[in-house]
């Protein structure tokens, strides 16, 4: 009996080697399409935090611009009464 693998034998690993590969490619593609659905996501989310971010400086501006306008206010009345 020869040590040398038959044909046969080779013909059944490389059958087996393609099924890898076309399982492999399989997981692939899955793979890419998770990572692409990730990346809209995080897309989606970066916008978010920056209306988010922009609406919060919005707040601190108006807050800061009532705060001075009450100090105005005040400090002209004060004025006016002595």
């Amino acid at each position: 009996m020869s040590t040398e693998p038959s044909l046969q034998g080779i013909a059944e690993k490389l059958d087996a080697l393609a099924t890898e590969v076309s399982k492999t490619n399989e997981r692939i593609d899955q793979l890419s399409q998770d990572l692409t659905e990730t990346n809209t996501r995080l897309d989606r989310s970066d916008e978010r935090f920056e209306v988010y971010q922009k609406a919060t400086q919005w707040v601190v501006q108006l807050a800061f611009g009532l705060i001075a306008s009450a100090t105005v206010t005040i400090l002209i009345t004060s004025i006016v009464r002595r």
